[in-house]
């Protein structure tokens, strides 16, 4: 793979095996750790995976627990998932590769999902987001000259940084954070000549592609860090572009083609398949970070102050999306070490790719201290129209900028711990170059590499513990998951319908509302549902959340009956909705043609009396459940 391996300290060939074998034995210690990192942080979900979720947003892993089901249920039919299905929002359907459907970590995870459970696959997931994402860090850095506890401390910040943590929260399709670090890492090889081009290309390619069906925002997210990483080493190394270039080229073509050949057809049924859209469903200015939060810790961290929970609190789009922060004394090392190390390219790339994406991820609005910053100066505003970037929501983009900041870390640390006599390796080097070497250009002078008594190398370690410490998660709150009501399971096997029959489910499954889903979720009941939680297209192809306004306030008003109804995200309580007519679910009804209505409500309710009046006296009634053949 074109490995370039980290400089070799003077004297160490003469250490000894038991030095060398300890050695061998630090990586394998290192992902220990950072298992045991994640498990600390999701030991309460273990303590009973298969009943319990973290709290913060119910509502979307009870989403992501429908799509590991979705899943998970037709491998168990001997099929791959449907990119097209009507197993909700029936009979129209939803797209899955515009909605965030885990495609291939919920077929990787069928055995999990059918023998324990959808939740606790998701479980799985998250807790190898945390350690495989710090992991893949810690590689990358070591294959960059990083010796190897600098690259722990560097995997370490990115795999359980504060935009981790609190995507954690409920958005498993991001936090699932694991592919980034290798696709920069080819994408750095390639343009650095450090490696085949064409078999560096096609690794790239196949990440890609398994990026694709894991989390498609996260594939553009990186997609976008990748370019402002090309640009500012273009800009770094502008006379060694020309000679870089056609191999560059060769490399990326050969990216472009595997990513074709394994994902074209995902792509094609996304963009010119049914159900294709266009634009953002979100409103985006929820989705960015506030300048105040790279330095306000949010509650999801161990240290905290009560005013700092309430001001992560009252973000737009709840906790799950306060993802900027990095703390005063992270960023004040960060800065200094940029100063000091700026000679070394690999600092000097990382650090301003960082600034840059930090810049985009404040999104096209910004206030400070009540003075709106001229729009001029936010250049997401001039991206967020593009095709394809409209629908990316620019506070992500601070995994990328975290993973960065990491890197910038893990090499000043290394550079200010060096040993006696060490030079410094030579950062971004072309194929062919003599690692541990500077350049014949290299302004670095050998004086400032020259180890000082064997006391100062704990100087920046320590001053590293402290910058990192407020970064540091607590373990998740968790809550038990909604289970089915009783008699849920012998309502449909009274039922007898096909697996494929629509089903009206009562409460109507939305945003807001998210039950229905997970009880298909524990039990693959229905097969296929009315309304839902998804992304779809509006008659002109704008993208929706909900299903549309129309859907959304229907499903308001008859939920209503059943009970309150949270408000949407980012808004205040509205006034009661009045509990639909007689005549508007009569609409709604001829629209969906269920074969079968299932309701989770008593015979002398609300919705009870509104649907007796519509479908007449109910078939059956088992447990909590009425039921209504069509």
């Amino acid at each position: 793979m074109g490995l370039v391996p980290s400089a070799v300290e003077p004297g160490q060939a003469a250490r000894g095996p038991g030095m060398r074998a300890s050695r061998r034995w630090a990586p394998w210690l290192v992902l220990a750790l950072y298992l045991a990192g994640a498990v600390a942080v999701t030991w309460r979900l273990w303590a009973s995976p298969a009943s319990r979720m973290q709290v913060g947003d119910p509502t979307d892993v009870d989403l992501f627990a429908w799509f590991i089901r979705y899943s998970a249920e037709s491998v168990a039919h001997g099929s791959l998932p449907s990119l097209v299905t009507t197993a909700m929002n029936a009979p129209r359907g939803i797209n899955l590769m515009w909605n965030t459907s885990l495609l291939l970590p919920g077929v990787l995870l069928t055995p999990v999902t059918l023998l324990a459970g959808p939740q606790v696959s998701l479980t799985v997931l998250l807790t190898l987001g945390f350690a495989g994402s710090a992991a893949t860090m810690f590689w990358v850095l070591r294959r960059w000259s990083v010796r190897t506890w600098p690259a722990a401390l560097g995997g370490a910040v990115y795999g359980f940084s504060p935009a981790l943590a609190a995507s954690g929260l409920g958005h498993y399709h991001v936090q699932f954070a694991v592919l980034p670090p290798l696709m920069i890492d080819a994408l750095l090889r390639i343009l650095t000549g450090r490696g085949r081009p064409v078999r560096t290309g096609a690794w790239l390619g196949l990440l890609a592609a398994v990026q694709l069906f894991t989390g498609e925002e996260l594939l553009l997210d990186t997609a976008v860090a990748g370019l402002v990483i090309a640009v500012v080493l273009a800009l770094v190394t502008a006379r060694e572009v020309p000679g870089r270039a056609v191999a560059a080229a060769a490399g990326l073509g050969s990216a472009a083609v595997v990513t074709l050949v394994l994902a074209g057809y995902g792509l094609w049924v996304q963009f010119h398949g049914p159900l294709t859209e266009h634009g953002s469903p979100w409103k985006v200015t929820h989705f960015r970070n506030h300048a105040a939060a790279f330095v306000t810790p949010g509650s999801n961290l161990l240290l905290h102050t009560r005013a700092d929970a309430a001001a992560s609190a009252a973000h737009p789009a709840y906790i799950v999306e306060y993802v900027a922060y990095l703390g005063w004394p992270l960023l004040v090392v960060l800065l200094a070490a940029t100063i000091w190390y700026w000679a070394d390219r690999r600092v000097r790339v990382a650090a301003l790719s960082c600034a840059v994406l930090e810049i985009l991820s404040l999104g096209t609005v910004q206030v400070v201290r009540g003075l709106a910053v001229p729009a001029a100066l936010l250049p997401w505003r001039w991206l967020s129209h593009l095709p394809v970037l409209s629908q990316v929501l620019p506070d992500r983009l601070s995994i990328l900028a975290d993973g960065l900041a990491a890197a910038v870390l893990a090499v000043a640390l290394d550079l200010a711990c060096a040993s006696p006599g060490r030079r410094p390796p030579a950062p971004l080097l072309p194929r062919g170059t003599t690692p541990g070497a500077p350049g014949p250009r290299s302004p670095l002078r050998a004086e400032r590499w020259q180890a000082a008594p064997n006391w100062r190398p704990a100087i920046p370690v320590a001053i590293a513990i402290v910058a990192v410490a407020p970064l540091i998660p607590r373990p998740y709150q968790v809550t038990s998951i909604s289970p089915a009501p009783t008699g849920y399971q012998a309502a449909f096997s009274r039922l007898r319908l096909p697996t494929d029959a629509r089903v009206l489910v009562l409460p109507l499954p939305y945003g807001h509302r998210s039950l229905p889903l997970r009880w298909y979720a524990e039990t693959g009941q229905p097969g296929s549902m009315n309304g839902g939680y998804f992304i779809g297209p509006e008659p002109d192809g704008q993208a929706r959340s909900y299903g549309g306004p129309a859907l959304q306030h229907f499903a308001i008003s008859i939920d209503s009956l059943w009970g309150t109804s949270a408000p949407p995200r980012g808004q205040a309580a509205q006034p009661p909705v009045p509990a639909p007519a007689p005549a508007e679910l009569r609409s709604w009804v001829a629209r969906w043609r269920p074969a079968a209505v299932v309701a989770v409500t008593r015979r002398t309710s609300r919705l009870g009396r509104l649907l007796s009046t519509v479908f007449g006296p109910p078939d059956f009634a088992v447990g909590r459940v009425l039921g209504w053949r069509r």
